[in-house]
């Protein structure tokens, strides 16, 4: 197809303060949610015939550190295969002039209904809060096994749909690691941020299961847990509620930074049972068994300041808070394929790197065309997994869909 022809097929249209210029196909853009990685529009596809999200990553080729971001966040959305990760619907195709030229880059994907942070708003009882979590953690699980670390993960992150379904998005931060490989820091989410993050200590898989516990302690509270100005002052309101750790964990910083720790005012922290008060619970759950003690103990086992101590995914989705709803066809997906083995090796020119993603564009449509599609939400696949659960987790299950989500699609916009 020749240029003229090509770009005949596109519109530019200004939705906020950018200007999207996407193929035809896509009307009725609307803003719905930003952040530091892009812009991110519902749309309605006339070819697919449904509503999508389009997100526009905000100057992915500004310098070389966005543009492997981005090439990044495309490889590894490609490969995972599990509903509880955002996969791509289709990438606009070709996005083109062709890649030497081509100034921004756009990922058409699966709209939601909500994300976590308007969840986060609304009462939530037991059911909802243990089958939100139990999602989020299959999802981990199956980055994990591919040595996929999220490391960025926070409520804007996670989306709802009213039939239940969470995924995870964004993974331009997210990286692959060997296993048990240190990774170095990163800039992510204050809040969120784990200790061994905010110490410089470097860190392993379940550096996201403390976010995991950080984002269940807010829907519980309704606010954020460790609201830090700065990394100072994020660990100065971790070690307050939680209490200055032991002699053994400060032995493990480097020198400059056990100094500081030391000379910091010590603190006795306040038990789980005062930090997460029943008053702040549901009312204990009858036919599911599920009750704030149970929720409060594994909180307390997710927010552990020494990672090695800290409770793994796998251990968490055993939890008697999480394992009602353990279905073996979720928790043991087999793990993702990533296409690239040298992703985090790779060091390019933003000229090359803008070649690579345009290959991985045109790999995805020719996957596309033939109808392999990994990952791809099918609508009846929690009747699916609703049929082969065994019988107690199957009810409540159903009982969470039948009675729970429905009430709450009116509220989100």
């Amino acid at each position: 197809m020749n240029r003229n022809k090509r770009e005949k097929e596109f519109y530019s249209l200004d939705v906020g303060d950018s200007t999207f210029t996407v193929l035809k196909r896509y009307q009725n853009l609307r803003p719905i949610g930003s952040g530091a990685q892009g812009i991110v529009c519902s749309a309605y596809d006339h070819n697919l015939e449904r509503n999508v999200a389009i997100k526009k990553l905000s100057r992915p080729f500004q310098n070389q550190t966005h543009a492997k971001r981005a090439y990044r966040e495309l490889v590894l959305m490609k490969c995972v295969n599990h509903k509880n990760e955002h996969v791509i619907a289709t990438i606009s195709p070709h996005t083109l002039p062709p890649p030497t030229l081509c100034a921004t880059r756009y990922l058409v994907m699966e709209l939601m209904d909500a994300n976590l942070c308007q969840v986060i708003q609304m009462e939530l009882d037991h059911e909802r809060l243990s089958y939100l979590l139990y999602q989020m953690l299959c999802g981990i699980k199956h980055l994990h096994s591919a040595g996929i670390i999220h490391r960025d993960l926070k409520p804007s992150n996670i989306v709802v749909k009213s039939d239940c379904t969470l995924k995870i998005l964004d993974f331009g931060l997210a990286r692959t690691a060997a296993t048990g490989l240190l990774m170095t820091p990163y800039v992510v989410t204050r809040y969120y941020r784990a200790p061994e993050v905010i110490l410089g200590m470097g860190y392993q898989a379940n550096v996201d299961v403390w976010s995991v516990g950080c984002i269940m302690a807010e829907m519980v509270r309704g606010s954020v847990l460790f609201p830090g100005t700065d990394h100072i002052d994020q660990w100065n309101k971790v070690i307050e509620q939680l209490g200055t750790p032991s002699q053994e964990f400060l032995m493990k910083l480097n020198q400059s930074v056990r100094t500081y720790v030391e000379n910091r005012p010590r603190y006795a922290g306040y038990s789980f049972e005062k930090l997460f008060p029943d008053v702040l619970f549901p009312p204990d759950s009858e036919h599911s068994k599920l009750k704030a003690s149970q929720a409060r103990d594994l909180l307390s086992k997710m927010l552990v300041i020494d990672a090695s101590k800290r409770i793994s995914v796998e251990e968490a989705l055993q939890h008697p808070y999480i394992n009602v709803w353990y279905d073996p066809a979720e928790v043991e997906a087999p793990p993702p394929l990533i296409s690239d083995q040298k992703l985090e090796e790779r060091e390019h020119t933003v000229e090359e790197w803008k070649e690579l993603i345009y290959k991985e564009v045109l790999d995805w449509e020719e996957r596309t065309k033939s109808n392999v599609i990994r990952g791809q939400p099918t609508p009846l696949g929690y009747k699916v997994a609703l049929e082969v659960a065994d019988v107690s987790a199957s009810s409540v299950r159903a009982a969470c869909l039948n009675r729970l989500w429905v009430t709450l699609i009116g509220g989100w916009s």
